[in-house]
Protein backbone atom coordinates (compact mmCIF):
# COMPACT_ATOMS: atom_id res chain seq x y z
CA UNK A 1 0.00 0.00 0.00
CA UNK A 2 0.90 3.99 -0.03
CA UNK A 3 4.15 5.07 2.01
CA UNK A 4 3.89 8.59 3.15
CA UNK A 5 5.90 11.34 4.25
CA UNK A 6 4.53 13.63 6.66
CA UNK A 7 6.12 16.70 7.90
CA UNK A 8 6.07 18.11 11.71
CA UNK A 9 3.53 21.19 10.09
CA UNK A 10 1.38 18.45 8.62
CA UNK A 11 0.92 16.44 12.01
CA UNK A 12 0.73 20.12 14.04
CA UNK A 13 -2.40 20.58 11.91
CA UNK A 14 -4.17 17.62 12.80
CA UNK A 15 -3.54 18.53 16.73
CA UNK A 16 -5.03 22.28 15.84
CA UNK A 17 -7.87 20.63 13.83
CA UNK A 18 -8.49 17.86 16.60
CA UNK A 19 -8.28 14.66 14.27
CA UNK A 20 -7.67 11.32 14.80
CA UNK A 21 -4.49 9.68 14.77
CA UNK A 22 -3.06 6.48 15.58
CA UNK A 23 0.72 6.88 16.44
CA UNK A 24 3.35 3.70 16.47
CA UNK A 25 6.08 5.23 18.43
CA UNK A 26 9.03 2.87 18.37
CA UNK A 27 11.28 4.63 20.30
CA UNK A 28 12.85 3.01 23.54
CA UNK A 29 9.97 3.00 25.84
CA UNK A 30 11.36 5.68 28.56
CA UNK A 31 11.52 8.05 26.12
CA UNK A 32 8.20 7.56 25.35
CA UNK A 33 7.08 7.38 28.59
CA UNK A 34 8.69 10.90 29.20
CA UNK A 35 7.51 12.44 25.90
CA UNK A 36 5.51 11.99 23.08
CA UNK A 37 3.48 13.94 20.28
CA UNK A 38 0.14 14.43 22.03
CA UNK A 39 -3.27 15.26 20.26
CA UNK A 40 -6.49 15.19 21.68
CA UNK A 41 -7.96 12.16 19.72
CA UNK A 42 -4.54 10.50 19.49
CA UNK A 43 -3.67 7.15 20.14
CA UNK A 44 -0.37 5.36 20.64
CA UNK A 45 1.16 1.89 20.03
CA UNK A 46 4.94 2.04 22.19
CA UNK A 47 6.91 -1.16 20.68
CA UNK A 48 11.01 -0.26 20.68
CA UNK A 49 11.98 -0.31 17.02
CA UNK A 50 14.69 -3.71 17.61
CA UNK A 51 11.75 -5.32 19.07
CA UNK A 52 10.68 -5.77 15.03
CA UNK A 53 13.36 -6.35 12.95
CA UNK A 54 11.92 -9.92 12.55
CA UNK A 55 8.62 -8.32 11.46
CA UNK A 56 5.52 -6.26 12.19
CA UNK A 57 2.88 -9.44 11.99
CA UNK A 58 3.13 -9.59 15.81
CA UNK A 59 1.76 -5.74 16.22
CA UNK A 60 -1.24 -5.63 13.47
CA UNK A 61 -3.94 -7.07 15.63
CA UNK A 62 -2.99 -3.98 17.19
CA UNK A 63 -3.49 -0.90 14.74
CA UNK A 64 -6.74 0.21 14.02
CA UNK A 65 -7.92 0.20 10.20
CA UNK A 66 -9.94 2.91 10.31
CA UNK A 67 -7.39 5.95 11.53
CA UNK A 68 -4.43 7.45 9.67
CA UNK A 69 -1.17 5.89 10.96
CA UNK A 70 1.98 7.45 11.56
CA UNK A 71 5.29 6.34 12.82
CA UNK A 72 7.53 7.83 14.67
CA UNK A 73 11.06 7.50 16.04
CA UNK A 74 14.06 10.23 16.91
CA UNK A 75 15.33 11.06 14.17
CA UNK A 76 13.86 9.47 10.96
CA UNK A 77 15.65 6.47 10.34
CA UNK A 78 14.11 3.80 12.40
CA UNK A 79 10.26 4.95 11.83
CA UNK A 80 11.67 5.00 7.65
CA UNK A 81 12.45 1.16 8.19
CA UNK A 82 8.88 0.36 10.54
CA UNK A 83 6.54 2.03 8.55
CA UNK A 84 8.07 0.55 4.84
CA UNK A 85 7.26 -3.01 6.79
CA UNK A 86 3.83 -1.83 7.65
CA UNK A 87 3.02 -1.06 3.86
CA UNK A 88 4.06 -4.40 2.60
CA UNK A 89 1.78 -5.60 4.60
CA UNK A 90 -0.56 -3.88 2.94
CA UNK A 91 -1.18 -0.70 5.49
CA UNK A 92 -1.56 3.10 4.31
CA UNK A 93 0.97 4.62 7.27
CA UNK A 94 3.67 7.60 7.07
CA UNK A 95 6.46 8.36 8.74
CA UNK A 96 7.51 11.61 10.76
CA UNK A 97 10.11 13.47 8.77
CA UNK A 98 12.61 14.38 10.99
CA UNK A 99 11.62 12.10 13.90
CA UNK A 100 11.02 13.80 17.33
CA UNK A 101 13.49 16.15 16.53
CA UNK A 102 11.45 17.89 13.98
CA UNK A 103 8.59 17.78 16.20
CA UNK A 104 10.16 19.49 18.97
CA UNK A 105 11.39 22.45 17.13
CA UNK A 106 8.38 22.97 15.13
CA UNK A 107 6.43 27.02 15.48
CA UNK A 108 2.68 26.87 14.74
CA UNK A 109 1.57 30.23 14.01
CA UNK A 110 -1.83 31.17 15.18
CA UNK A 111 -3.72 34.65 15.31
CA UNK A 112 -4.67 35.26 18.73
CA UNK A 113 -6.53 38.76 17.78
CA UNK A 114 -6.76 42.21 15.55
CA UNK A 115 -5.30 45.28 16.87
CA UNK A 116 -6.61 48.39 17.64
CA UNK A 117 -5.76 50.37 14.63
CA UNK A 118 -5.45 47.49 12.55
CA UNK A 119 -2.30 45.83 14.11
CA UNK A 120 -2.18 41.83 14.60
CA UNK A 121 -1.38 39.42 17.72
CA UNK A 122 0.41 36.21 17.19
CA UNK A 123 1.25 33.26 19.32
CA UNK A 124 3.61 30.92 18.03
CA UNK A 125 2.94 27.39 19.47
CA UNK A 126 5.54 24.83 20.36
CA UNK A 127 3.54 22.28 20.54
CA UNK A 128 6.60 19.48 20.78
CA UNK A 129 8.16 21.64 23.51
CA UNK A 130 4.93 23.61 25.30
CA UNK A 131 7.04 27.01 24.11
CA UNK A 132 4.66 29.95 23.41
CA UNK A 133 6.39 33.06 21.56
CA UNK A 134 4.33 36.20 19.99
CA UNK A 135 4.61 38.37 17.17
CA UNK A 136 2.62 41.61 17.58
CA UNK A 137 2.75 43.94 14.33
CA UNK A 138 0.96 47.48 13.56
CA UNK A 139 1.77 49.80 10.71
CA UNK A 140 4.68 47.77 9.24
CA UNK A 141 6.47 47.39 12.55
CA UNK A 142 7.05 44.28 14.42
CA UNK A 143 7.88 43.31 18.15
CA UNK A 144 8.57 39.67 19.53
CA UNK A 145 8.04 38.42 22.58
CA UNK A 146 10.10 35.22 24.29
CA UNK A 147 11.47 33.75 20.80
CA UNK A 148 12.80 30.14 20.61
CA UNK A 149 16.38 30.24 18.78
CA UNK A 150 14.18 29.26 15.32
CA UNK A 151 14.56 33.08 14.52
CA UNK A 152 13.97 32.32 10.68
CA UNK A 153 10.67 31.37 11.68
CA UNK A 154 9.85 34.83 12.77
CA UNK A 155 12.13 36.96 10.45
CA UNK A 156 10.36 35.46 7.81
CA UNK A 157 6.96 35.46 9.12
CA UNK A 158 7.52 39.59 9.77
CA UNK A 159 8.85 40.07 6.60
CA UNK A 160 5.25 38.13 4.32
CA UNK A 161 3.67 40.37 6.88
CA UNK A 162 5.68 43.16 5.13
CA UNK A 163 7.05 44.39 8.81
CA UNK A 164 10.22 45.57 10.13
CA UNK A 165 11.39 44.29 13.74
CA UNK A 166 11.99 46.95 15.50
CA UNK A 167 11.59 45.44 18.85
CA UNK A 168 12.86 42.10 20.64
CA UNK A 169 11.59 41.05 24.39
CA UNK A 170 12.46 37.85 26.86
CA UNK A 171 9.96 38.14 29.86
CA UNK A 172 13.16 36.77 31.86
CA UNK A 173 16.45 34.83 31.25
CA UNK A 174 14.69 30.77 30.07
CA UNK A 175 16.32 27.50 31.77
CA UNK A 176 14.00 25.14 29.39
CA UNK A 177 14.74 26.62 25.86
CA UNK A 178 17.45 28.60 24.26
CA UNK A 179 16.66 32.10 23.52
CA UNK A 180 16.75 33.26 19.69
CA UNK A 181 16.03 36.84 20.81
CA UNK A 182 19.29 38.50 20.56
CA UNK A 183 20.14 36.47 17.65
CA UNK A 184 16.94 38.30 16.04
CA UNK A 185 18.09 41.61 17.26
CA UNK A 186 21.64 41.40 15.82
CA UNK A 187 20.36 40.50 12.44
CA UNK A 188 17.58 43.11 11.64
CA UNK A 189 18.78 45.94 14.01
CA UNK A 190 16.27 45.90 16.42
CA UNK A 191 16.43 46.70 20.00
CA UNK A 192 16.87 43.50 22.27
CA UNK A 193 15.31 44.21 25.85
CA UNK A 194 15.94 41.76 29.33
CA UNK A 195 14.75 41.95 32.53
CA UNK A 196 18.13 43.66 34.41
CA UNK A 197 17.66 41.65 37.74
CA UNK A 198 18.18 38.14 34.97
CA UNK A 199 21.00 39.80 33.18
CA UNK A 200 23.87 40.23 36.59
CA UNK A 201 25.80 37.37 33.99
CA UNK A 202 25.21 38.34 31.26
CA UNK A 203 28.09 38.81 28.53
CA UNK A 204 26.46 40.93 25.69
CA UNK A 205 24.99 44.18 25.52
CA UNK A 206 20.93 44.85 26.12
CA UNK A 207 18.90 47.12 26.85
CA UNK A 208 17.14 46.83 30.31
CA UNK A 209 13.63 46.21 30.39
CA UNK A 210 11.94 47.77 33.52
CA UNK A 211 9.03 48.27 35.09
CA UNK A 212 6.83 50.83 33.46
CA UNK A 213 8.40 50.50 30.58
CA UNK A 214 6.24 51.49 27.47
CA UNK A 215 7.28 50.83 23.73
CA UNK A 216 4.86 51.54 20.76
CA UNK A 217 5.52 49.81 17.10
CA UNK A 218 3.98 51.60 14.40
CA UNK A 219 2.13 55.15 13.68
CA UNK A 220 -0.43 53.60 16.50
CA UNK A 221 -1.52 53.88 20.18
CA UNK A 222 -0.93 49.85 20.48
CA UNK A 223 1.75 50.13 23.59
CA UNK A 224 3.53 47.22 25.51
CA UNK A 225 3.91 47.92 28.97
CA UNK A 226 5.97 46.14 31.21
CA UNK A 227 4.69 44.96 34.68
CA UNK A 228 7.77 43.85 37.02
CA UNK A 229 6.55 40.55 38.41
CA UNK A 230 9.36 38.24 39.79
CA UNK A 231 9.27 34.91 41.08
CA UNK A 232 9.77 32.58 38.72
CA UNK A 233 12.89 34.28 38.03
CA UNK A 234 13.78 37.69 40.38
CA UNK A 235 13.85 39.74 36.75
CA UNK A 236 10.42 38.28 35.31
CA UNK A 237 8.47 40.77 33.52
CA UNK A 238 4.75 40.56 32.22
CA UNK A 239 3.38 42.74 29.33
CA UNK A 240 0.41 44.58 28.36
CA UNK A 241 -0.19 44.55 24.87
CA UNK A 242 -2.98 46.92 23.82
CA UNK A 243 -5.02 47.07 26.83
CA UNK A 244 -6.34 43.45 26.46
CA UNK A 245 -3.57 40.78 26.48
CA UNK A 246 -1.43 40.16 29.48
CA UNK A 247 1.59 38.50 28.42
CA UNK A 248 2.51 36.51 31.59
CA UNK A 249 5.81 34.72 30.79
CA UNK A 250 6.42 31.70 33.14
CA UNK A 251 4.72 33.09 36.09
CA UNK A 252 1.21 32.21 35.50
CA UNK A 253 0.10 29.46 33.16
CA UNK A 254 -3.45 28.01 32.06
CA UNK A 255 -3.69 25.31 34.47
CA UNK A 256 -0.85 25.92 37.03
CA UNK A 257 1.67 28.32 37.78
CA UNK A 258 5.73 29.26 37.79
CA UNK A 259 8.37 27.20 39.59
CA UNK A 260 10.98 29.46 41.40
CA UNK A 261 14.02 27.16 41.42
CA UNK A 262 15.33 26.87 38.48
CA UNK A 263 18.43 29.28 39.59
CA UNK A 264 18.57 27.50 42.82
CA UNK A 265 16.61 29.92 44.87
CA UNK A 266 13.34 28.63 45.25
CA UNK A 267 13.14 29.55 48.99
CA UNK A 268 14.35 33.15 48.22
CA UNK A 269 11.76 33.71 45.45
CA UNK A 270 8.71 32.07 46.63
CA UNK A 271 7.68 35.06 48.22
CA UNK A 272 7.69 36.95 45.10
CA UNK A 273 5.85 34.46 43.10
CA UNK A 274 3.27 34.72 45.74
CA UNK A 275 3.20 38.49 45.83
CA UNK A 276 2.80 38.60 41.77
CA UNK A 277 0.17 35.89 41.69
CA UNK A 278 -1.81 37.18 44.59
CA UNK A 279 -1.32 40.75 44.47
CA UNK A 280 -0.02 42.56 41.69
CA UNK A 281 -2.17 40.45 39.22
CA UNK A 282 -5.14 40.68 41.08
CA UNK A 283 -5.03 44.67 40.88
CA UNK A 284 -5.05 44.05 36.85
CA UNK A 285 -8.50 44.00 35.09
CA UNK A 286 -10.21 40.85 35.05
CA UNK A 287 -11.11 40.91 31.29
CA UNK A 288 -7.26 40.93 30.51
CA UNK A 289 -6.94 37.46 28.25
CA UNK A 290 -3.95 35.96 29.99
CA UNK A 291 -1.45 34.42 27.06
CA UNK A 292 1.74 32.27 28.76
CA UNK A 293 4.85 31.38 27.62
CA UNK A 294 4.19 28.13 28.30
CA UNK A 295 1.46 25.58 28.38
CA UNK A 296 1.91 22.13 29.82
CA UNK A 297 -0.62 19.71 28.37
CA UNK A 298 -2.63 19.51 25.37
CA UNK A 299 -5.96 19.95 27.00
CA UNK A 300 -4.67 24.10 27.35
CA UNK A 301 -5.12 24.54 23.86
CA UNK A 302 -8.42 26.41 22.83
CA UNK A 303 -10.68 24.78 19.86
CA UNK A 304 -8.78 27.32 17.55
CA UNK A 305 -4.99 25.96 18.28
CA UNK A 306 -4.42 29.08 20.60
CA UNK A 307 -3.22 29.13 24.41
CA UNK A 308 -4.84 31.78 25.85
CA UNK A 309 -7.60 32.27 28.79
CA UNK A 310 -9.60 35.17 30.75
CA UNK A 311 -7.89 36.65 33.70
CA UNK A 312 -10.68 36.26 35.42
CA UNK A 313 -11.77 32.48 34.53
CA UNK A 314 -7.87 32.17 35.91
CA UNK A 315 -8.39 33.60 39.35
CA UNK A 316 -11.73 31.37 39.64
CA UNK A 317 -9.79 27.88 38.11
CA UNK A 318 -6.71 27.86 38.85
CA UNK A 319 -5.69 25.94 41.98
CA UNK A 320 -2.29 28.14 42.43
CA UNK A 321 -4.18 31.32 42.77
CA UNK A 322 -6.38 29.68 45.05
CA UNK A 323 -3.96 28.60 48.16
CA UNK A 324 -4.82 31.17 50.71
CA UNK A 325 -2.60 30.01 53.49
CA UNK A 326 0.55 31.14 52.81
CA UNK A 327 2.49 28.30 54.45
CA UNK A 328 0.73 25.72 52.40
CA UNK A 329 1.35 27.74 49.19
CA UNK A 330 5.43 27.61 50.57
CA UNK A 331 5.05 23.90 50.89
CA UNK A 332 3.50 23.01 47.14
CA UNK A 333 5.80 25.30 45.21
CA UNK A 334 9.25 24.35 46.96
CA UNK A 335 8.43 20.83 48.10
CA UNK A 336 6.54 18.80 45.73
CA UNK A 337 8.10 20.18 42.33
CA UNK A 338 8.50 17.91 39.16
CA UNK A 339 12.01 17.25 38.03
CA UNK A 340 13.53 20.14 36.54
CA UNK A 341 13.86 20.89 32.64
CA UNK A 342 17.03 18.95 30.57
CA UNK A 343 20.20 20.56 30.59
CA UNK A 344 18.33 23.70 32.06
CA UNK A 345 21.81 24.89 33.64
CA UNK A 346 23.68 24.50 30.35
CA UNK A 347 20.80 26.19 29.10
CA UNK A 348 20.92 29.03 30.84
CA UNK A 349 24.67 29.63 30.38
CA UNK A 350 23.70 30.00 26.59
CA UNK A 351 21.11 32.22 26.95
CA UNK A 352 23.83 34.31 29.40
CA UNK A 353 26.22 34.18 26.23
CA UNK A 354 28.86 32.42 27.96
CA UNK A 355 29.10 29.64 25.87
CA UNK A 356 27.68 28.79 22.01
CA UNK A 357 26.89 25.07 21.38
CA UNK A 358 26.76 23.68 18.29
CA UNK A 359 23.18 23.42 16.90
CA UNK A 360 22.80 19.54 17.08
CA UNK A 361 24.16 20.07 20.82
CA UNK A 362 21.21 22.86 21.10
CA UNK A 363 19.06 20.26 19.68
CA UNK A 364 19.96 17.83 22.29
CA UNK A 365 19.42 19.82 25.03
CA UNK A 366 16.32 20.82 24.64
CA UNK A 367 14.81 17.48 23.64
CA UNK A 368 12.04 16.56 26.08
CA UNK A 369 9.25 18.35 27.68
CA UNK A 370 9.46 21.56 28.94
CA UNK A 371 9.00 21.70 32.72
CA UNK A 372 8.62 25.07 33.76
CA UNK A 373 5.45 24.91 36.07
CA UNK A 374 4.88 23.70 39.59
CA UNK A 375 2.78 20.86 38.52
Amino acid sequence: MTLYIWTAEQVAKKVINNEELFILDVRNVDAFAEWKIDGHKFEYLNIPYFELLDGVEVILPQIPKNKPLLVVCAKEGSSIMVAEMLSEEGLDVAYLQGGMKSWSEYLEPVKISDLENGGELYQFVRLGKGCLSYIAISNGEAVIIDATRMVDVYTKFASNKQAKITHVFDTHLHADHISGGRHIAVQTGATYYLPPKDAEEVVFDYTPLVDGTVVKIGDTTIAIQALYSPGHTIGSTSFIVDEKFLLTGDILFIDSIGRPDLAGLAEDWVGDLRETLYAKYRELSKELIVLPAHFMMIDELNDDGTVAKRLGDLFAENHGLNINDEGEFRSIVTDNLPPQPNAYQEIRQVNMGKVLPSIEVQTEMEIGPNRCAVR
